[in-house]
């Protein structure tokens, strides 16, 4: 069991430069094996999720040479074949459904486990993407513990409506149309960051998409897609952790980002717990002056609210980082996540450190802050930024804490306990396999 030991109590100052965001190089990876031509890839971290998705690159018979100290990755899917018989995709890993598209674009066939799952959310099925592949003449059959997904000739352009802006579901419709026949229309697309720049490269590879950065998108289908170079952007939920780490320990931290674009209503959420961002040349700096402390609303019989739903909302992702700086701040807050059902159960947790946490719902919970803390031994599930906001609580507590099963923080963010070395922190990994 991997844990994190945290001795708290030091505030963290100085620069960090981010990793590229997994939601974004994931599906760009898959997407790699529309094309026969040579690739080249800038800013590819060291996940576990990269180094699965390589690795069933290599058994598909792709050249593929990953410098992980540089972040280069050069892809080369030419000699690429696939056996429904003999490849499996892993089951463990979300983004393995992305692949689907285009096996079936190169092979007409794609196999999927059928219990393919990632964090510990909620419920998170997969029937959107079984319907974008039916919808574009795809063949979905059941095997022996496993889907088996065919088609005869190229994916038909297809016109659809999401029943609500699922990332992965936006990305599984580009892919099949990139290189379907004819013109094919989302509506209620996703538009997340990640979901732009992989929009982006499929541009970069000559893919034709109207609408990026909008919920509708529109994608003419090309007989071929291209090769060529991708420089990946800064994830801004790295960004954003960095910042908060640097005003929950009350030090100085200052992270680069090339992006500030994408930040404005995250820095309004800041701004709610006493937290004021900078951004200037490149770089992004938490402006803390004096103790964390709930803002009033202007409407003074209701509780200050961080609403979390698909972009352009407050990104879902980001809310344990900020429940972490509510239960430190004066002042009570309330936290409404719109989307995952299961996503709030950990924060009993808390409780552990001494925090006051009020569970109104499976969607909403309200910290109660201002109360003293002590270190605590928690158990985090299996989300990457819980772990990371439970370390945040104890970071900002003197004395030695221990975040048990903080494995799932090596998903989205390479060298995260390095960085965090960097800049004065005293933590250490634990009970690795």
């Amino acid at each position: 069991m991997s844990k994190l030991i945290v001795h708290g109590g030091t505030p963290l100052q100085g620069r960090i430069i981010p990793s590229s965001n997994k939601n974004a190089v994931l599906p760009v990876l898959c997407a790699t094996l529309l094309t026969a031509q040579p690739l080249v890839l800038h800013g590819v971290p060291d996940i576990t999720d990269v180094r699965k998705i390589l690795d069933i690159f290599g058994k598909l018979g792709s050249s593929v040479q990953m410098d992980y100290a540089s972040g280069v990755l050069k892809l080369h899917h030419r000699d690429t074949h696939f056996d429904a018989c003999k490849h499996h995709l892993p089951e463990e890993m979300r983004s393995s459904i992305m692949l689907v598209p285009p096996l079936l674009a190169r092979f007409g066939v794609a196999r999927l486990e059928d219990n393919v799952k990632g964090c510990t959310l909620g419920v998170r099925e997969i029937d959107p993407h079984i319907e974008v592949f039916r919808r574009f003449g795809g063949r979905v059959e059941h095997g022996e513990g496993s889907l088996i997904v065919r088609c005869d000739g190229p994916l038909q352009a297809t016109q659809h409506w999401l029943d609500y802006a699922s990332v992965t579901t936006t990305e599984n419709f580009v892919l099949c149309a990139a290189t379907g026949k004819g013109s094919s229309v989302l509506t209620n697309a996703a538009c997340e960051p990640h979901v732009q720049e992989f929009c982006r490269f499929m541009v970069m590879l000559g893919a034709r998409i109207e609408g990026i950065g909008t919920s509708r998108l529109t994608v003419h289908g090309v007989e071929q897609l291209g090769g060529g170079e991708f420089h990946f952007e800064e994830d801004f939920h790295e960004i954003t952790t960095f910042l908060a780490l640097g005003a929950i320990t009350g030090g100085d931290v200052q992270v680069r980002n090339r992006t500030p674009d994408n930040f404005p209503l995250i820095d309004r959420t800041f701004a709610k717990f006493g937290v004021q961002i900078e951004h200037k040349d490149g770089w992004s700096r938490a402006i803390r002056k004096g103790p964390l402390k709930v803002e009033t609303p202007f409407t003074r019989n209701v509780l200050t609210k961080v609403e979390a739903a698909p972009w352009p909302y407050f990104p879902v992702d980001l809310l344990p980082i900020f429940i972490a700086l509510g239960v430190r701040a004066e002042g009570n807050a309330m936290f409404w996540n719109k989307v995952y059902d299961g996503a709030l159960g950990w924060t009993g947790e808390l409780s552990k450190f001494g925090a006051h946490v009020f569970s109104s719902d499976p969607h909403r919970i309200v910290t109660l802050g201002g109360n003293p803390l002590s270190p605590a031994v928690v158990e985090s599930p299996y989300i990457i930024r819980v772990a990371i906001a439970l370390f945040m609580v104890a970071a900002s507590i003197e004395g030695r804490s221990e975040i048990r099963n903080a494995a799932p923080i090596k998903r989205a963010h390479p060298r995260f306990v390095e960085n965090l070395q960097s800049l004065g922190a005293k933590v250490e990994w634990a009970g690795e396999n």
